[in-house]
């Protein structure tokens, strides 16, 4: 997966987690609302001022808005059941 769409995937991970909609992000990093949606997208090239301003904006380290995260499993999912009989 390409960079921008790391940080825009992260963006907007830590947005919602933070229960902040784009506009009030947008407010608290001096970006418009416009530019938040497009960095979420992946369509804007960020400079390091913006991943700076983000990061502080989302109470985050810079690194953790460039890093890959592993996708979560999700709770409820039983583990995997061995299909071997049960023996005594």
């Amino acid at each position: 997966m390409k960079l921008r769409a790391v940080f825009g995937l992260n963006v907007q991970r830590l947005r919602r987690e933070r229960k902040l909609s784009q506009e009030q992000l947008s407010f608290a990093s001096g970006r418009t609302r416009a530019y938040i949606s497009s960095v979420e997208a992946g369509r804007r090239n960020a400079t390091l001022d913006t991943l700076e301003i983000l990061a502080k904006a989302l109470g985050v380290e810079p690194q953790d808005l460039i890093t890959a995260k592993a996708p979560e499993r999700r709770a409820g999912r039983s583990a995997k059941r061995s299909t071997s009989p049960a023996t005594d």
